[in-house]
């Protein structure tokens, strides 16, 4: 009967990490092993990781890790490589897939050129700036001498400015994505609902109140399931939409498909194509949470890989499906309201299952920057002595949350702000910074063709970056003055009636 009930409690407490949070559980990820001498700090997003002489090359991590008695450590904070790739693929297959069929309509083959070439560039930063972390010690032996993407940036830029300049533009990455998420939930519940007296705001505050239990995360694999339960829904809404458009195969406007580009909206949706495929911010931390990391590269090639390989045959047959009737959300193009219904509300649990993981990495990067206490922040530590989150720090949490709710509702032009910041944001995080680290940190390393494939990235950033930039900020100040976001009409369909 004793173990019976044993056995409930601990089932009760796999439900519950914040009441009952171990020491492996809490938020910055300190990890002990059996070990006296061996030692290491990961932080989620940013932070200081010390790494000794014990955690010396992959080769020893990747002993240690076998060798460790699992029956004296939780080991809840270890992620497997398929964990890890839940969470890539929920960054970079995010909601914003329903809205590519749209950029072939703007940019025609080059839109789908693009969705591959940014998955290929994208995977290629993201494993450049993982061997930022590591450097060779005097014997030869490859060691993890920094934990994050601040970490890189404190030490090529000096800890004055380097850390802060990428925190911002993180945590901005981060809650920009983290309140497009409450947005959509609340436009997709709305267009399946239409004739319901409930307006946007109303339904974005109803969707809210399923996230504010992430208020409550503090374990990194919880997230991973959560990430896991994301790509679930994302392959369900694939092949929903790919299975009904394939019934329209003899119908397809092969010819609606064009070589041209709409200079007006294509750099816009080249930046929504950068943002989507945003995960550098996350990467360092998974690799250095990883079971194996030697599996890093691996995981980071089939993940990418699968991106690009399903955004551009679901943009593309969308988009055949539709022609030059397509729609900005692939949804509206369905052809029933109880079709749209059920993939609506399918996107709406997508949606809310993606949001987990930006607002973890923006909580762990704010509490790491300026709630770490022991005097090395204004603000006191939001963990307490049995490392479970304080009252006033879950508080904070919940209010990060509502503040993600309150700017949804109230930002007017919302996605052409994203599409201006993510321009700026993504292109730093995603190409340029990790090409300019790498070159600086591992220069004497390289051989010439690296050297010159990381200044290409480099370039293209800086070009990408600037000329959304400029577009965005062209059609975000029209349509603060009430005008069309383009100077011309032409016979391509404007979304929302602009």
């Amino acid at each position: 009967m004793s173990s019976a009930i044993s056995r409930t409690f601990r089932y009760i407490r796999s439900f519950i990490p914040v009441a009952f949070a171990t020491k492996e559980e809490r938020l910055n990820f300190v990890k002990y092993s059996n070990s006296e001498n061996e030692k290491e700090l990961s932080v989620f997003a940013n932070g200081t990781v010390n790494c000794e002489q014990a955690d010396a090359s992959l080769q020893n991590e990747r002993s240690d890790a076998s060798d460790r008695n699992v029956g004296q450590t939780d080991k809840r904070n270890d992620i497997s490589e398929w964990q890890a790739g839940w969470n890539v693929t929920n960054a970079i297959q995010g909601m914003f897939v329903v809205c590519f069929p749209y950029t072939v309509l703007q940019g025609g083959y080059w839109a789908i050129l693009a969705m591959v070439l940014v998955a290929y560039i994208c995977c290629h930063t993201g494993k450049i700036l993982v061997e930022c972390l590591y450097e060779a010690d005097q014997d030869g032996k490859v060691v993890r001498v920094r934990g994050s993407y601040v970490e890189i940036a404190n030490y090529v830029w000096g800890k004055r400015f380097g850390g802060k300049i990428v925190n911002c533009a993180q945590i901005i990455e981060l809650l920009m994505t983290c309140i497009l998420y409450v947005l959509l939930c609340g436009e997709l519940i709305e267009g399946s609902f239409p004739n319901t007296p409930i307006d946007l705001s109303s339904w974005i505050m109803v969707s809210t109140l399923f996230l504010l239990p992430c208020a409550f995360l503090q374990s990194l694999r919880s997230v991973s399931w959560l990430s896991f339960w994301c790509t679930v829904a994302h392959m369900a809404i694939n092949a929903i939409i790919l299975i009904y458009c394939c019934t329209k195969a003899a119908e397809w406007k092969w010819s609606d498909v064009q070589v041209r580009i709409d200079i007006w909206t294509f750099p816009i949706s080249i930046g929504v194509v950068v943002f989507s495929y945003t995960s550098q911010i996350f990467v360092p931390t998974l690799e250095g949470n990883l079971v194996d990391r030697s599996r890093f590269k691996c995981m980071m090639h089939w993940t990418h890989l699968a991106a690009a390989i399903f955004k551009a045959l679901f943009s593309y047959v969308g988009f055949l499906t539709w022609g030059n009737d397509t729609k900005e959300v692939i949804t509206n193009n369905l052809p029933t309201q109880s079709f749209k219904i059920i993939v609506n509300l399918i996107l709406v649990a997508k949606a809310l299952l993606s949001y987990p993981l930006p607002f973890f990495a923006s909580v762990d990067i704010l509490e790491t920057a300026f709630f770490k206490g022991n005097g090395e922040t204004v603000f006191p530590s939001c963990i307490d002595g049995h490392f479970k989150l304080k009252p006033w720090a879950l508080a904070l949490r919940i209010c990060l949350v509502l503040v993600t709710m309150l700017l949804a509702i109230f930002i007017p032009h919302f996605a052409l702000l994203m599409g201006l910041i993510g321009s700026f944001t993504g292109t730093m995080l995603s190409f340029v910074w990790p090409c300019y680290f790498h070159l600086r940190i591992k220069w004497r390393e390289m051989k010439w063709y690296i050297k010159a494939w990381d200044i290409t990235i480099l370039t293209l950033g800086v070009l990408f970056g600037a000329i959304g930039i400029y577009y965005s900020g062209h059609a975000l100040a029209r349509a603060l003055q009430g005008l069309p976001t383009r100077p011309y009409r032409n016979h391509v369909p404007l979304p929302h009636g602009d």
